[in-house]
């Protein structure tokens, strides 16, 4: 024990329940994370074009999601897959986020693109893949965003607070973990959820953390089991990823709820909510969310 509590107060001391005391709640435009109730974020892989994302945007809030997911800019394994719209995707992401009044998160790549994302992103996502770039930890621990940090994907806990760290470290505190599944043997899935790290990070940090059962499992039929299950061991949200026709989409389709399942799902998480003494989180009101600074965008675009 003794052990552990030296580590947290050498490695992440800023991140350690030993020293930060009571969980913290994440205020995302309104969006209280980390509280008494459980967040629903929803929404496509990546934004394929502005009519898909309008159709998600509306039946995600009707569902009861609380934030918008959608990635501009993708980082993909294969240099010659679909790399999202960038700029024109997150100018779209902005023009749904008004729309559908859902505060909106995406994920940026590197420190140049802090500036750009924060200009129509209200939580910033750092991915599995760049949770020790430390170059981009410190550039968005300079900002004040909140930011959603996703575990990489064979980072361990210690890892994975280490990294949270940076971003405290450089003033940023509205910080979020997003448990999305570890690499292992094991090949029935895409990826292991872990589970057990949700009780842990209770334990150890602070933080709030959320958990991604669409990248964790890697099949649609999955993802419903995997959220209800994190509700249960104390999750403080789920981020699925949906999509109006999951068989066409251009990435990711076979983890995406369809707009449908997405409403189930919802309903099913207050029930398991409820049992272990928590609620949901409604939408916040179109009329509080912040202005951004994203410009207009023409009524043309797409994915070509």
């Amino acid at each position: 024990m003794s052990g552990i509590v030296a580590r947290q107060v050498s490695s992440y001391r800023l991140t350690s329940r030993e020293v930060g005391g009571a969980r913290s709640i994440v205020d995302c435009a309104g969006v209280r994370i980390g509280g008494q109730a459980v967040v629903l974020i929803a929404g496509p892989c990546t934004v394929e074009g502005l009519a898909m994302l309008e159709e998600t945007g509306r039946a995600a809030r009707a569902a009861g999601a609380v934030m918008l997911r959608g990635g501009a800019f993708k980082p993909r394994s294969s240099p010659y897959s679909f790399q999202g719209l960038g700029s024109q995707g997150l100018a779209y992401l902005a023009r749904v986020r008004a729309q559908a009044g859902l505060p909106v998160v995406t994920e940026v790549m590197a420190p140049e693109q802090v500036e750009l994302v924060m200009r129509y992103a209200d939580m910033l996502q750092i991915g599995a893949r760049n949770m020790q770039n430390y170059s981009l930890l410190r550039e968005v621990g300079r900002t004040r965003r909140p930011v959603l940090l996703k575990r990489g994907m064979s980072a361990s806990i210690d890892e994975w607070l280490e990294a949270a760290e940076y971003l405290l470290a450089q003033g940023n505190t509205q910080v979020v973990l997003c448990e999305r599944g570890i690499r292992t043997f094991e090949t029935a899935t895409r990826f292991t959820l872990d589970l057990s790290a949700i009780p842990v990070l209770r334990q150890r940090t602070h933080l709030p953390v959320i958990v991604d059962p669409s990248h964790a499992s890697g099949q649609r039929h999955l993802v419903g089991p995997l959220a209800l299950a994190a509700v249960a061991v104390g999750a403080d949200g789920i981020i699925v990823e949906t999509h109006p026709q999951p068989t066409s989409a251009l990435c990711d389709g076979a983890q995406s709820l369809d707009l449908d399942q997405l409403a189930g799902l919802r309903d099913a998480m207050a029930r398991v909510a409820g049992a272990v003494g928590r609620t949901m989180h409604d939408p916040v009101s179109a009329e509080s969310l912040p202005a951004l600074l994203g410009p207009q965008i023409s009524e043309g675009g797409g994915c070509q």
